[in-house]
């Protein structure tokens, strides 16, 4: 069976918390919570399946594995490093990097990005996508705008506003009247919230069962844009369709969820970051 590598921000929570023999000091270090330093410990250790610490009361202290592991990362992330350091990236002096989610960069920031550079046209900016949380890497992006819960998407991110879970159509399937029953439902998985919660806070009368799954939001707003099926999906991706009436919200209820986009200011080196910083929440807001 193919092994296949866990993501490079484990291996550097990993190598912070080894070094300073603390998960709070490594968090402190990473610009993330305590919590998410040890899930992603956790989640390395599973992935391969040793244990790389020692649980104390007072602190935390290598196993053998982790003492054996240590040097390894250490000097593959030194190599990593040097690699990058060769390159010249441009322009700096107003060319802002945004490290962001996919599904965010595509339904959110490219439909309106010109209005800013328009209003703004000395900046330039980057747009650097993920799908998952963990493959950010917060040396990379002057703003991060993640998706997950406020437990895991770091110390100081602002939760965008107007982010719940709709169940949106396109409209040929939205004109019949038993859609919900008579249509693919499209969930994305691992989100807190999903169809049968869903069902239970809507009072609906039949439980409903998802038949298509993704790994993110932005695939079930063009999935249910394409007409595939009925989407329950994040309002603040899905509410540029609903405005070119390219989507339908199909039900007034609406799910509250632990999990949206966040936004964080990680790296203020220019006047143009905090510029587009606040362009992108108050577009969010909106």
């Amino acid at each position: 069976m193919a092994r296949f590598t866990p993501p490079l921000n484990w291996f550097r929570v990993f190598q912070s918390a080894a070094r300073h023999l603390s998960f709070t000091a490594a968090a402190r270090e990473l610009g993330l919570t305590q919590s998410a330093v040890s899930q992603q410990v956790r989640a390395l250790e599973g992935r391969l399946g040793v244990a790389l610490f020692h649980r104390q009361a007072r602190g935390i202290a290598l196993t053998d594995d982790g003492r054996r592991l240590l040097p390894e990362i250490t000097s593959g992330l030194s190599v990593l490093d040097n690699a990058v350091s060769q390159f010249d990236f441009g322009p700096r002096e107003e060319l802002v990097t945004v490290a962001t989610s996919i599904s965010f960069a595509h339904w959110r920031l490219a439909p309106v990005l010109s209005r800013f550079l328009a209003a703004h046209p000395t900046i330039k900016v980057r747009l650097l996508s993920t799908v998952w949380s963990d493959e950010f890497n917060s040396t990379f992006g002057d703003i991060e705008i993640r998706f997950g819960s406020a437990e895991l998407v770091g110390k100081e991110s602002e939760r965008l506003l107007n982010d719940r879970l709709i169940v949106v159509a396109a409209p040929a399937l939205a004109s019949d009247a038993s859609a919900l029953g008579n249509h693919p439902l499209i969930e994305a998985v691992g989100t807190s919230g999903g169809w049968a919660q869903w069902c239970a806070q809507s009072g609906h009368p039949t439980p409903l069962q998802p038949s298509l799954f993704v790994d993110h939001h932005g695939i079930a707003v063009q999935m249910a844009t394409d007409g595939v099926g009925v989407a329950l999906t994040s309002s603040l991706l899905a509410r540029p369709s609903l405005d070119r009436g390219s989507l339908v919200q199909l039900h007034t209820a609406e799910l509250a969820s632990p999990d949206g986009y966040f936004i964080a200011l990680r790296k203020q080196t220019n006047p143009a970051t905090a510029t587009l910083f606040d362009w992108i929440r108050e577009a969010a807001a909106n």
